[in-house]
């Protein structure tokens, strides 16, 4: 399987982190973050669910622990060379495996980054690596250093984003003329995943969102279907996912009888939407964003904590599962700083009583302002799309 990047692409990657490792006085990093090494040497795989770990020195050395089958998925995915195995059994000792490894390195002593904030290191697993390494060499935690080296994408990344948001766009418009009174949820959501697979998309880093009648506005996927009544609301949010790329979009829907209060909601949320598009741009804040949102609803009338959520965005990318979610999050005086070539996710939540609207877009942020990466229009009349 080719690279999804050339070799130039990542090793050019690979020598920034490098530099970020000597920047901090770092004999290497720790990764336990599947972006991270995905990003680095395009190895993919869920295998992250298990201890893996790729240690990358700041002398550009490599060398991958993990297990069997994940030795034949970066064989098969990546450009890693030293790729090393722990077996599995009841006095596996993985994390002392490592510390031999870096052992073998002549590393003992150093000081070393590791990526304590991974979905890849469970507490009890980073508690086996703080044993496994106590004596050995110092750790200090740098999670963040990939993670913001990821975040502004690069141009042969960007090729990819517009891909999902191409993908993203084809899916709705194959699932909206399924949101009619009596549809099916799972026919939705299968117009929706079916089309990004069928144009060799991927799956998405979590569920896609739907919820109609009392689930509308739960903002998460739950397990169980049901039909749409004859007057009804439904929400669903979802990515196109290409190379584990997404772009993703919110939409929400009124079948049947109109109803003039949601109508309301729905323009308040796009408002909001336009204020925040307009204030991205480099150098502003995520903060910033924040405030555009808020300061819309305000202008609606809407002050209260019941009619917003605490956040109304974040930063997407190359994420694998339990989230697509990336760093940094929109939400109250977040310093961030927004930088070109980031690309962000906003949703503009706006609810009254029962009533709920979350109108959602993916913007990459350009030299002076941003761009909306989906074509689609954003309405409550499903037949108007």
């Amino acid at each position: 399987m080719p690279l999804h990047f050339s070799p130039e692409e990542l090793a050019e990657r690979r020598a920034i982190t490098c530099r970020g490792l000597k920047e901090r006085g770092l004999a290497g990093l720790l990764m336990f973050r599947q972006e991270s090494m995905y990003y680095l040497t395009g190895y993919d795989t869920f295998g992250y669910v298990f201890f893996q770990c790729l240690y990358l020195g700041a002398d550009g050395t490599l060398t991958l622990l993990t297990r069997a089958p994940d030795v034949r998925a970066a064989a098969y995915t990546s450009m890693l060379q030293d790729v090393r195995m722990w077996v599995d059994g009841p006095h596996a000792r993985p994390a002392e495996e490592l510390r031999d490894i870096l052992a073998g390195h002549g590393l003992r002593g150093e000081k070393f980054g590791v990526e304590w904030d991974a979905y890849g290191l469970t507490a009890a697993n980073g508690h086996r690596l703080s044993a496994a390494m106590d004596g050995f060499c110092e750790l200090v935690d740098a999670s963040d250093l990939v993670t913001r080296q990821r975040a502004a994408k690069r141009p042969a990344e960007i090729a990819y984003v517009r891909k999902a948001a191409e993908l993203a766009d084809t899916a709705l418009a194959a699932a909206v003329p399924l949101i009619r009174p009596h549809a099916w949820e799972g026919d939705i959501l299968a117009a929706l995943q079916g089309t990004i697979l069928a144009a060799d998309g991927d799956y998405s880093g979590n569920e896609f969102i739907i919820g109609s009648g009392p689930g509308q506005g739960l903002g998460r996927y739950v397990s169980g279907r049901r039909r749409l009544e004859a007057d009804d609301t439904i929400a669903i949010e979802f990515a196109g996912v290409f190379r584990h790329y997404h772009s993703a979009l919110m939409r929400t829907y009124r079948v049947g009888a109109p109803d003039a209060g949601l109508a309301q909601l729905h323009d308040i949320g796009l408002a909001a939407l336009q204020a925040c598009q307009e204030t991205i741009r480099p150098g502003a804040t995520f903060g910033d964003i924040f405030a555009a949102y808020t300061g819309a609803l305000r202008s609606a009338g809407f002050d209260g904590m019941a009619n917003r959520l605490n956040a109304c965005g974040y930063g997407l990318g190359t994420t694998f599962s339990p989230n697509w979610m990336d760093w940094p999050m929109v939400y109250r005086d977040n310093p961030a700083v927004i930088e070109e070539g980031m690309v962000i996710f906003l949703h503009m939540v706006v609810t009254e009583g029962e009533r709920n609207v979350a109108p959602g877009e993916t913007f990459l942020v350009t030299a002076d302002g941003c761009e909306r990466l989906g074509r689609m229009p954003i309405s409550l009349d499903p037949t108007a799309t």
